[in-house]
């Protein structure tokens, strides 16, 4: 327990801060002085990005920021009662009480049950008014100890020491306390956050003490840090309705296919556990309630968000598409990088010569000189012939980039019934050459019928048979055939006049696009805008290079470089003047410098999250600028990532970087004069 809080961790009534993004750069202090971090500014930024993510403020007047990183030497929780309350989001008001949770990447499990021990304690009345009245830091850490320790040895005590509680009343389970209660329903809840340390254990504990005041028989499973014990099937069977407190998907879902089910996020699981707790009751006599779909996640009818609440149709849309697209960046990452060390090693007209030679020789049999190509990179046979492999496996790689796209967007509306018949309708929109957009339409189409198939009331012996035989089917069928039959070919012709735009591009269209595409890709740092136009220059990209068509080469060379922009400008903001940068983001601007390089646009979130009005428009200017001179310079990129690391790839290199630099200097003067224009009444970054 020693190993986890001391009193050099414990500050008591010193603190005075006004906002929570001080209190946690002090605790943050406070762990790096008693000698468990060594990169403080980095586990104040980590702290604060699992905040921005979900509020840690509690009802009682307490908050628990949490987070997993690398920037501690051990399991660590810090303790600070404050001078003055400061609001952690929580409905009922500000937080005097503020535990900060620091577990190590690599944290042990008797660490994380630990941890998991103290955020159910936080629920305690008796616990938080010991705490309140400590006149000592020593009082703390016993206090902490005391709440904790059974966690470890007791079974199931309070649920804390395993991940799958026991029921919040044992009546009419033929379980006994010593006295009779009447159970009024059955109910199973899962809990879960991105961290699993807080809370998903308080979630968990604050639902069961509303089932047991509410007569509840209540089973739940956490699926957190300290690991999780799966309900029992028969528990699952039993419970009258469901309830999902979490953040993040649950596991193994379809175990509760068919339940009523009322699903938020995590932390409502703790501000209004007797809400939920009434509605899942509720649910369960409800013949229209939502369900959990037999086909794995999802409610019953697809269009129904975290909150349990019906997603409009701009959110739902949304959802679906990112779905897609994020399935298909990894095709696109291996594909196109495999295809530039083709390039690196073959010569770009290895593209010729590719397939033959990989399929028609081996690292015994290497290819002769008459069989590659003349302009590769005087690596003799071995060279060619590992350039021919490379292109080859990054071509079927980008083989699955349109099946992909749609197969994901179906999986976003049906779940799983919808893979199989949004794949096939993507692979023949690959087929008829309809490219990204009959991907879209073929994946939108599939899971808009294979959800239609979900819905209907088909008898219980056939149900089983849906989500794997029937709808994959029948959805197939319908999709498929309405894309090679009246779909397909439309698309395609609209595709081909696209392609012959592009291609045909020049001078200040060119430029007009690059501008475009370069204030997406800085609008929301790897958010919906900017995947769409970094999706619309991946989809020719493969086209582009069996073709050897300019136009979506340029555009890829632009998406790239403009979305190098952000990080590397905010790094460059904070070199040049660093006092108007808090110490924690001068250190996120070392880290930026890479992110950039690399091209991670995510790397200037940090600073965006800090100071969205200043930080935004800067990077898309600056983006702006960028866009414009790489499609003033025609500079091409045959890979689809990979920044200053992949200059094999990349035509006019040198002009690529001074697009780059240009554009990234120019968000770092922006920024830098937005904040001295604008400092008073600004939230400051700090």
């Amino acid at each position: 327990m020693n190993t986890i809080i001391t009193p050099d961790l414990v500050s008591l009534d010193k603190l005075t801060a006004g906002s929570k993004r001080e209190v946690i750069d002090a605790l943050a202090a406070l762990v790096g002085s008693a000698g468990r971090s060594t990169a403080v500014s980095e586990l104040a930024a980590d702290v604060w990005a699992r905040e921005e993510t979900s509020e840690t403020g509690m009802p009682g007047g307490i908050a628990i920021p949490h987070c997993r990183t690398g920037a501690v030497t051990e399991a660590t929780l810090a303790f600070a009662r404050l001078a003055q309350p400061v609001d952690f989001g929580s409905t009922d008001g500000p937080a005097d009480l503020v535990f900060m949770i620091a577990a190590p990447d690599g944290a042990d499990q008797a660490h994380l049950k630990i941890l998991s021990a103290l955020a159910t304690s936080l629920i305690n009345d008796e616990f938080l008014a010991d705490l309140r009245s400590a006149d000592s830091e020593q009082r703390v850490v016993d206090l902490v100890a005391e709440a904790v320790q059974p966690a470890p040895v007791t079974a199931n005590a309070g649920g804390r020491s395993s991940s799958s509680s026991t029921a919040a009343s044992t009546a009419g389970t033929g379980g006994t306390t010593g006295q009779t209660t009447t159970t009024v329903g059955r109910l199973v809840a899962v809990t879960a956050c991105p961290t699993g340390i807080a809370h998903t254990y308080m979630a968990a504990d604050s639902l069961k003490k509303a089932a047991k005041e509410a007569g509840v028989e209540l089973h739940v499973e956490t699926q957190g840090s300290s690991g999780a014990t799966p309900l029992g099937a028969d528990t699952i069977a039993a419970a009258d309705a469901v309830i999902f407190a979490t953040d993040v998907d649950v596991r193994d879902r379809h175990r509760f296919a068919g339940k009523p089910v009322i699903a938020s996020r995590v932390k409502r699981g703790i501000d209004e556990p007797a809400k939920m707790i009434a509605e899942a009751l509720a649910a369960a006599k409800d013949p229209n309630a939502a369900v959990v779909a037999s086909g794995g996640s999802g409610d019953s009818d697809g269009s129904t968000g975290a909150s349990g609440e019906r997603e409009g149709f701009g959110r739902a849309t949304q959802r679906v598409l990112m779905t897609g697209v994020s399935y298909m960046i990894p095709f696109v990452a291996a594909g196109g990088l495999l295809i530039a060390l083709g390039f690196l090693l073959g010569g770009y007209n290895i593209t010729e010569v590719a397939n033959d030679v990989a399929l028609g020789n081996s690292l015994w049999n290497l290819p002769t000189p008459d069989q590659l190509p003349e302009e590769f990179l005087g690596l003799g046979a071995l060279g060619g012939y590992l350039g021919a492999v490379f292109f080859t496996l990054g071509g079927a790689a980008m083989g699955f980039l349109v099946p992909a796209l749609a197969g994901y967007i179906a999986f976003g509306m049906a779940d799983r019934p919808g893979i199989a018949p949004g794949f096939t309708a993507g692979a023949i929109a690959l087929t008829m050459d309809a490219g990204f957009i009959g991907g879209i339409v073929g994946g939108v189409l599939a899971g808009a019928v294979a959800l239609w198939f979900r819905k209907l009331n088909v008898p219980r012996w056939l149900s089983g048979l849906m989500p794997v035989v029937i709808i994959p089917l029948l959805a197939t069928l319908v999709a498929g055939g309405l894309m090679l039959l009246v779909l397909g070919g439309p698309i395609a012709a609209l595709t081909a006049a696209l392609e012959g735009w592009l291609n045909g591009m020049t001078g200040s269209a060119a430029i007009l696009l690059g501008i475009i595409l370069g204030l997406m890709m800085c609008f929301d740092l790897g958010g919906p805008v900017n995947k769409v136009a970094y999706s619309f220059a991946v989809a020719g990209l493969s086209a582009a290079v069996a073709d050897g068509n300019a136009g979506p080469l340029m555009i890829m060379a632009t998406v790239m470089a403009a979305g190098m922009v952000p990080p590397l400008g905010m790094a460059f903001a904070t070199f040049i003047d660093s006092r108007l940068f808090s110490p924690a983001e001068r250190e996120n601007g070392k880290t930026a410098v890479l992110l950039g390089a690399a091209f991670i646009s995510e790397g200037a979130i940090p600073f965006a999250a800090a100071d969205p009005l200043r930080v935004l428009p800067a990077s898309m200017i600056g983006g702006a600028v960028t866009g414009a001179m790489t499609m003033a310079f025609g500079i091409t990129s045959y890979a689809p990532h990979g920044g200053i690391f992949v200059p094999f790839a990349i035509e006019n290199f040198w002009l690529f970087l001074v697009s780059v630099l240009v554009g990234s200097l120019v968000t770092a003067f922006s920024v830098i004069a937005l904040k001295r224009w604008a400092r008073k009444g600004v939230t400051s970054a700090a």
